[in-house]
C-alpha cells in the first residue's frame, strides 16, 4: 500500500473474539479459536484450519446495492474441531453446509460461526458451502478509516488493508492463512467486474453478464479485490502472460492515470531484473475515479489506484513501481503478522526509489539522505504499534535500513539475497526474524546488530 500524502487513513477490520470450549464430551473435539491471535488486528481470523481454496460466486446489483453470493471454502482442519469460524461481515447467512450436510450456523457479531453435523478430525480435509446475501457495508474503526466494500456511483469498490474481504464473503481474514481463489462475478450487462488474476470465460444471459477470474497463487484475504463499474478494459498479453489493465471512465482516456498504468509491464521487467521472476500468472492495474480512495494497493496480480496519485496532471510511475514491488514483497512473500509490515512497505518503497533512479530522476543516494535527514528516529519499524501501521516510519525508515543492508554487504550480495529470499519464500509468509537469519545466512555475516540499529534504535545510526 502507498498513501497519498494527505490521503485517507488505513482500515482495520474489527470483529470480535467468540470463545471456544468441548461440544463433544471426549471424543476430543473442540471449538476453533475465532482470532487469529495478532494483536493488532484483535478477532481478525480464526484458528484450528487452514484454508486451501475459495470459490466465489457472486452476484451484484448497483440499483439496490444489494449482494447475493455463494462460497465454498476448502480448508484442512489442524485440530480435531467441534465448530469453528469464519470472518463475515454484516451480511445474512441463509445456509451453510459442511461436507455436504446441514450444518448448524449462527452469528456473533462480525464471526460466523459454523458447528457440523459431526466433528472434524484433526488431518481432515473437509469443504465448507455458505449461502449468504445483503447490503454490504464498510469496515470502521476511528482513526484507521474505513474499507472493504463500498457501493459507488456505478458499481463498487472492494478494497483495504488490512481489512476488507469479510466484507463480501465468508473468509479466514488474515495474512497467516493465505489460499487460491476462482471468483464468478454477475452484473448487469454493460458493468465491468474486476478480480484478481487470470481472466476466463465472460458469459451473458438475461440482461446479466458473468466475468470470471482466477488466482492459482496462494492469496492473503486482504489482497483479494473486487471492482465494478464502468471501466475502459485494455486486454492483451505481456512476457507471455495475461494483461489487464482498466481506467475509471470517468478519468480521461489519455490522462496521467492511463499513461502510468500503461507502463505496468516494462516496470514488471525492471523489478524482475532485481527480485527474480515475476511471481504469478497475470499482469496489470486498475485506476479509480472514487476518492475516497486516497491510496493506492497491491492487489495480487491487479494493483488498484486512487485518483489522488494523478491530480497534479502528470503521470505517477513510482506509486506504479511501488505497488508492483509489492507482488514480491507483501503478495508472493506475505507477513506472518502485521508488526511485521515493514517486510512489505520498506522493500517496496525502496524498490520505489530503484525505478526513480532508472526512469531518470533522483539517484538512490541522494533519495537516501533526504530521507535519513528527515526521519524521526523515535518511531521504530518494528512493531510499530497499531495505530503507526502505515507510518512514514514503516515505508521510509525500512527503505533505509535495505539502504544500509545493500552497503554492509554490497550489491551483489544484496540483490542475490532479495533474490533468494523471494524465491525460497514465494507463496508462503515470514517474520523479521526469518529475513534476518536468511540474510545472515546468504551474507555469511552478523547483521542483526546492523538491522536492529536501523529498525528499532532510538538514534540515527551513521549514514552508510
Amino acid at each position: 500500500m502507498r498513501w497519498r500524502r494527505g490521503g485517507a487513513a488505513a482500515v482495520l477490520g474489527v470483529v470480535l473474539l467468540v470463545g471456544g470450549g468441548c461440544t463433544h464430551g471426549d471424543r476430543g473435539f473442540r471449538a476453533g479459536a475465532a482470532d487469529a491471535g495478532d494483536p493488532y488486528v484483535p478477532g481478525a481470523g480464526n484458528g484450528g484450519y487452514d484454508v486451501q481454496h475459495y470459490r466465489l460466486k457472486v452476484r451484484y446489483d448497483p440499483g439496490s446495492d444489494r449482494l447475493t453470493g455463494e462460497a465454498t471454502v476448502t480448508a484442512t482442519a489442524t485440530a480435531g474441531l467441534s465448530r469453528f469460524n469464519l470472518d463475515l461481515a454484516g451480511l445474512t447467512v441463509d445456509r451453510v453446509r459442511v461436507d455436504d450436510a446441514p450444518a448448524r450456523h449462527r452469528r456473533d457479531d462480525a464471526e460466523l460461526v459454523v458447528t457440523p453435523a459431526r466433528g472434524l478430525a484433526a488431518g481432515a480435509r473437509f469443504t465448507v458451502d455458505v449461502a449468504y446475501g445483503g447490503v454490504p457495508q464498510p469496515l470502521s474503526n476511528g482513526e484507521l478509516g474505513s474499507g472493504g466494500f463500498q457501493a459507488t456511483a456505478d458499481g463498487a469498490i472492494a478494497l483495504g488493508q488490512p481489512g476488507s474481504a469479510s466484507t463480501w464473503f465468508p473468509v479466514n481474514d488474515h495474512p497467516s492463512d493465505k489460499a487460491t481463489y476462482q471468483v464468478e462475478v454477475t452484473v448487469p450487462d454493460g458493468l465491468v467486474a474486476l478480480g484478481n488474476g487470470v481472466p476466463g470465460e465472460r458469459t451473458s444471459r438475461d440482461g446479466w453478464t458473468t466475468w470470471r477470474w482466477s488466482e492459482g497463487a496462494p492469496m492473503a484475504s486482504y489482497v483479494a479485490t473486487l471492482v465494478i463499474g464502468d471501466y475502459r478494459v485494455a486486454t492483451g498479453t505481456h512476457a507471455g502472460k495475461p494483461m489487464v489493465t482498466a481506467v475509471a471512465a470517468a478519468l480521461p482516456a489519455d490522462g496521467p492515470a492511463a499513461a502510468s498504468i500503461a507502463r505496468t509491464g516494462e516496470i514488471a521487467d525492471f523489478l524482475a531484473g532485481r527480485f527474480g521472476p515475476y511471481p504469478f500468472d497475470a499482469y496489470g492495474g486498475i485506476a479509480v475515479a472514487d476518492a475516497r480512495i486516497g491510496y493506492a494497493l497491491e492487489s495480487q496480480s491487479r494493483p488498484v489506484y486512487g485518483p489522488g496519485f494523478f491530480r497534479s496532471g502528470r503521470p505517477d510511475t513510482e506509486v506504479v513501481a511501488h505497488e508492483l514491488a509489492h507482488q514480491w514483497f507483501g503478495d508472493s512473500v506475505s507477513v506472518a503478522r502485521w508488526s511485521d509490515i515493514w517486510l512489505n512497505e520498506g522493500f517496496a518503497t525502496y524498490a520505489e526509489w530503484l525505478w526513480a533512479e532508472h526512469d531518470g530522476g533522483r539517484s538512490v543516494p541522494r533519495t537516501v539522505a533526504a530521507e535519513y535527514a528527515a526521519t524521526d528516529w523515535a518511531q521504530p519499524v518494528l512493531d510499530p504499534g497499531p495505530a503507526d501501521l502505515f507510518g512514514t516510519a514503516v515505508y521510509k525508515r525500512g527503505a533505509l535500513a535495505l539502504h544500509a543492508l545493500r552497503r554492509a554487504v554490497g550489491d551483489p550480495t544484496f540483490f542475490r539475497l532479495l533474490r533468494g529470499w523471494v524465491t525460497e519464500r514465494r507463496g508462503g509468509t515470514a517474520t523479521t526474524a526469518d529475513f534476518v537469519a536468511y540474510a545472515e545466512r546468504v551474507a555469511s555475516r552478523p547483521l542483526r546488530p546492523l538491522l536492529d540499529a536501523w529498525l528499532v534504535g532510538g538514534t540515527a545510526p551513521a549514514l552508510p
